[in-house]
């Protein structure tokens, strides 16, 4: 069972009675924090100071506190060494104070918002067991917070019923076939699903496409079916550099733009482009980024659809097909085209 608490290190006396006799107790909850991260797996100490956001000299000096305090550590020393907690101890069962379960409450309430998750029931049913479980004392001090803290999900009609399905092929590392429906084809694909993620409202799953040839972004709910891929097919994934997609090649086009401030909060959404801005003076930013040609068309719609919020810069042909489209919409628009009014 969850239990609560208004202070971590009351939950484990060893720690907090250490940390008191030593003038420390404000850093006895970044001690019970990286004994908790020790449980999970080997850490080395610059492990634990990026996810703790302080120095590895920090690490080390909580180190050495812990060991004082008798808590079985020990290191392992190389490339792949860390330390690591001594088989078979644990601490007490979690327990959360009124900031965390604040933290876990407002993310879960952003889950509900999605018409489909990968765990749909238990996104109810965990917050009702964190509800059941806290004290009436610290319920009255979460729920005002939870009613001024939202995280802001747009409502989607759009269901995922192969969400978890899709999620197993991802933890699997294999190649699977994917019945898809795109803007312009519904067809059969196969592809090597890397991770799903959840942004504005719908789920992805980025995947590796063998019929593209590229690294490619699927909205989760237009799979229509998966299957094994034939286990005997070969697949030279290892081929394609991943990891520096805007490395300028033969197969990628510049593209820079200025953008206003409203260009700029559109533009940052894109999860792709949305790192490359940078602000150029005041109230004008501007994006710089290499276009793969097989999203050339994408990328005309984008900046046409920003109207006056963006002005691009580079390209000339991107900007000869944005005025292109802009005349199809005021043809389409022209006086003549209107009804007569009496």
């Amino acid at each position: 069972m969850v239990t609560y608490k208004l202070s971590p290190s009351l939950c484990y006396p060893n720690i907090r009675a250490s940390a008191l006799k030593g003038g420390r107790l404000r850093e006895a909850n970044g001690l019970i924090a990286i004994v908790i991260a020790l449980q999970q797996k080997q850490q080395s100490a610059q492990m634990l100071a990026d996810k703790f956001e302080v120095s590895k000299r920090t690490i080390l000096r909580d180190m050495q506190a812990l060991s004082e305090m008798g808590i079985p550590l020990y290191a392992e020393a190389g490339p792949a060494g860390g330390y690591r907690l001594t088989e078979g101890y644990t601490l007490p069962p979690l327990q959360l104070d009124v900031q965390e379960t604040l933290t876990v409450l407002v993310a879960l309430r952003a889950l509900t918002s999605y018409a489909d998750t990968p765990f749909n029931q238990e996104r109810w049913t965990v917050i009702d067991k964190i509800r059941e479980s806290l004290p009436q004392e610290s319920l009255q001090q979460v729920e005002p917070l939870l009613e001024l803290m939202h995280v802001e999900v747009p409502q989607r009609s759009f269901k995922a019923p192969l969400l978890n399905k899709l999620l197993a092929y991802c933890s699997r590392d294999v190649w699977m076939r994917a019945y898809y429906r795109s803007e312009r084809h519904q067809r059969w694909l196969l592809l090597k699903p890397k991770k799903v993620f959840a942004e504005h409202g719908f789920w992805y799953c980025e995947a590796y496409s063998d019929t593209h040839g590229e690294l490619r972004t699927f909205r989760a709910d237009r799979f229509d079916e998966l299957q094994d891929a034939d286990p005997g097919a070969e697949h030279d994934f290892a081929k394609q550099d991943n990891t520096k997609k805007d490395k300028p090649t033969n197969h990628t086009i510049r593209i820079r733009a200025t953008l206003t401030y409203r260009g700029m909060l559109l533009v940052e959404q894109d999860p792709h482009i949305g790192e490359r801005i940078t602000e150029r003076e005041e109230d004008l930013w501007e994006v710089d980024f290499q276009c793969p040609i097989s999203e050339w068309q994408w990328a005309t719609r984008f900046f046409f659809t920003l109207g006056k919020d963006a002005h691009v810069l580079e390209p000339e042909s991107l900007r000869t097909e944005i005025y292109a489209k802009a005349l199809e919409l005021c043809s389409q628009y022209a006086a003549k085209d209107m009804p007569q009014t009496t």
